[in-house]
């Protein structure tokens, strides 16, 4: 009895999901056609892969369902990886002007 009762979603949820990324992947494919440059077009396209990816895993991967220990034992390590990139790019850049002030261009 407990194996045939699951948890049902109705079609219409994924169906607005669908659209949401269909819109998403069009702006994305908008940046390229405008012709943006510089840290706006590469901001812009992380910003709609992210929130692509954030409703991918949330809906798709049934995250948005899930008990909140579960959640955070998925979510954290990579957020964690993130921290630990930025904190070494902060560092490379650190260490690249301090070579270029002690020891000249």
């Amino acid at each position: 009895m407990a194996s045939s009762e699951g948890q049902q979603h109705p079609i219409s949820v994924y169906l607005w999901i669908w659209g949401l990324l269909f819109v998403l992947s069009a702006l994305s494919y908008m940046v390229d056609y405008f012709q943006f440059q510089g840290y706006l077009r590469w901001t812009l396209i992380i910003v709609f892969m992210l929130l692509k990816a954030g409703l991918i895993v949330s809906i798709f991967m049934h995250m948005a369902w899930e008990r909140l220990a579960l959640s955070y034992a998925i979510l954290v390590p990579p957020l964690c990886l993130l921290v630990l990139i930025a904190l070494m790019s902060m560092e490379g850049d650190h260490t690249f002007f301090t070579r270029g002030v002690y020891f000249g261009k």
